[in-house]
């Protein structure tokens, strides 16, 4: 991370070192102390950077942390605000631990088509994505031990505005990458992580990045890669696509996928929670996956069951995706494993 940060603010003096990883976790966001600790900075820069504080350490110049680092009255505060972020970053004594007889337990792999975290991370439409947002935040307020994974949405969302006529209007609002509070995963030393959606042809592969959103890590898959035809490659350009058939290939990478990213980084998790029915398929992926492992679609089936937690947000029919049989068959008929159990 240290060098990461060395790199994102080449002219960040030492002994501010830590404003750079504070900026690239979203702790600040629901902490008004931090947030003051950048707004003191420069105000007006602040507010030009729509309060997002990876742009402004970007956009200042040296002398202005030359000016941060003789200023005794900032340093006090910068020290105390830290301290505070470490003491969270770091405690063990939180709702969980006291709660739960065990502290080794495996974290929960939460699945959102959107989260809203911030403004400066626009892959968010409304109260579905606050909502995941939220969710997050609390449990990492409460060492809840979870892990997120959703689309980051190069393209964003639509802005709504009201024009002088009255009528109201949408704008994109593309994702600035290297202005944004996210990271890329390395695979290796100048290499991102890029992992392969199964059963897809032609293939799908997604770029992972990472939000770090208090002690929560959320990853975030990007299909806008060189290696993917140029169909594939928008598949996560936007939030919720009208046409039917990239939005069931959407929720297809966003289940299929995301379970393959949590296999790629290692990460065990003891439940799978869906927020709405957009993730649907890391279902049926981890249904395969316990086939595959030599275990009948009856015991695959129990374990999924009796791991899985679905919550709705918007309980009526005009909030849930319903797709053709064809269009269903002509993406999971060659899902092998469970094929081969005889039940597709």
């Amino acid at each position: 991370m240290n060098e990461f940060i060395q790199k994102a603010f080449p002219e960040l003096p030492e002994r501010l070192s830590e404003l750079g990883e504070l900026a690239y976790n979203l702790w600040w966001s629901w902490h008004p102390e931090a947030r003051m600790l950048f707004k003191m900075i420069d105000r007006q820069v602040w507010k030009e950077s729509v309060h997002n504080p990876v742009k402004v350490l970007k956009q200042l110049p040296e002398e202005t942390f030359e000016r941060l680092v003789s200023d005794t009255g900032y340093l006090r505060y910068y020290d105390a605000v830290i301290a505070r972020f470490r003491d969270y970053m770091n405690t063990k004594g939180d709702w969980f631990l006291e709660n739960m007889q065990t502290s080794e337990s495996l974290p929960i792999a939460y699945f959102s088509a959107e989260y809203g975290l911030h403004r400066s991370l626009p892959f968010y439409a409304g109260g579905l994505g606050f909502l995941a947002g939220d969710h997050i935040k609390e449990c990492s307020d409460l060492g809840i031990p979870i892990v997120a994974i959703g689309f980051m949405y190069p393209g964003g969302y639509v802005r709504q505005k009201i024009r002088d006529d009255g009528w109201q209007e949408g704008t994109d609002q593309p994702i600035d990458r290297e202005m944004a509070p996210i990271i890329k995963v390395m695979e290796k030393p100048g290499k991102q992580l890029v992992v392969k959606v199964p059963f897809m042809e032609p293939a799908i592969c997604v770029a992972v990045w990472k939000v770090l959103v208090g002690r929560v890590n959320l990853y975030l898959m990007d299909t806008d890669i060189d290696v993917n035809e140029p169909w594939n490659r928008t598949i996560s350009a936007r939030l919720y696509m009208g046409d039917l058939e990239q939005r069931l290939r959407q929720e297809i990478v966003l289940g299929m996928g995301g379970y393959q990213v949590l296999s790629a980084l290692d990460i065990e998790h003891s439940g799978i929670h869906l927020n709405e029915g957009h993730p649907a398929f890391a279902i049926l992926e981890g249904t395969r996956e316990i086939i595959g492992q030599g275990n009948s679609l009856e015991k695959a089936v129990h374990n999924i069951k009796s791991t899985s937690i679905f919550t709705t947000h918007t309980p009526v029919p005009a909030g849930h995706d319903v797709f053709p049989f064809p269009l269903m068959e002509k993406y999971l008929s060659s899902w092998g494993v469970i094929q081969k159990s005889g039940n597709i």
